[in-house]
C-alpha cells in the first residue's frame, strides 16, 4: 500500500522567516493559501492509496475531511521530524509500506511531479529523496517501509537523511525536480513565484494583495 503523509503546522506559526517582511496575519494566510493550492494538486494525483493529514491545524484538518482523506490530530507540535514520524509510525500501523511525506510549501507542484516520485521507488528497503533548491533541504521523502529511518528535518536534513538511507541498506534515489525543489522560506523565494504561479490559485491572489506579482 502506497500513502502520502502530509503534515501542517498552524497556519499562526508558519513561516516565521518572513517575520521581517509580514506581519503574522499575512504570514498565516500565506500558509493556508499555500495549503489550498497544494490540496488541490494532491487530490488529482492517481498514485497513492490513501492520504494522511497530521496537523493540529483546524482549517487544514478540515479541509482535508472534505477531500475524503485520512487525519492525524495532534494535540501539541513540538518539530516537523517528530510529527512526521508519529505520523509514519501511525501509517504503518494501517499497513502502509511506503509512505511518502510531502510539505504544503510547494507552490510550482504538478501531480505529475509527485506521481513521478513514486514511479522511483524500488523494492523494500528503498527511499526516493528530493533536494531543496540549495540542496541542503529535504523537500521530498519516500520511504519503504514507512518507517525506515527517523526524520532530520530542518537545517542540512538531505545529508542526514541520505546518510540514514545509505545506513540501512536502503536502495537509494535522488530525484531532481525543479517544481518539487522550490519551497517558501525567504522574501526571494516569493518574488521568484511572481511570474510562474497558477493564475487564481490562493497563492497568486496573496502575492497580488501584496504588490509582490
Amino acid at each position: 500500500m502506497k500513502a502520502i503523509l502530509i503534515p501542517v503546522k498552524e497556519f499562526r506559526e508558519a513561516k516565521k522567516r518572513l517575520a521581517p517582511h509580514f506581519p503574522p496575519a499575512d504570514r498565516a494566510a500565506l500558509a493556508e493559501a499555500m495549503c489550498e493550492d497544494f490540496f488541490s494538486v494532491v487530490a488529482a494525483t492517481r498514485c497513492a492509496d490513501r492520504i494522511f493529514v497530521i496537523s493540529k491545524e483546524p482549517g487544514a484538518l478540515s479541509r482535508a475531511r472534505n477531500l475524503g482523506w485520512e487525519t492525524i490530530v495532534e494535540s501539541y507540535q513540538t518539530s516537523e521530524s517528530d510529527s512526521v514520524d508519529a505520523g509514519s509510525r501511525y501509517c504503518a500501523e494501517q499497513g502502509v509500506q511506503a509512505l511518502l511525506r510531502l510539505p504544503i510549501d510547494l507552490p510550482l507542484v504538478e501531480p505529475c511531479d509527485i506521481e513521478a516520485v513514486f514511479e522511483g521507488l524500488e523494492a523494500a528497503p528503498s527511499v526516493v529523496l528530493v533536494p531543496s533548491s540549495d540542496g541542503t533541504g529535504t523537500n521530498a521523502l519516500l520511504r519503504s517501509p514507512a518507517v525506515l529511518f527517523p526524520s532530520h528535518f530542518g537545517p542540512n536534513s538531505f545529508p542526514r537523511h541520505l546518510a540514514e538511507a545509505e545506513g540501512c541498506g536502503a536502495r537509494t534515489r535522488v530525484f531532481r525536480n525543479p517544481r518539487l525543489e522550490l519551497d517558501i522560506d525567504e522574501l526571494d523565494d516569493l518574488r521568484r513565484l511572481s511570474n510562474r504561479l497558477r493564475p487564481g490559485s490562493a497563492t497568486a491572489r496573496w502575492l497580488i494583495e501584496r504588490d509582490l506579482s
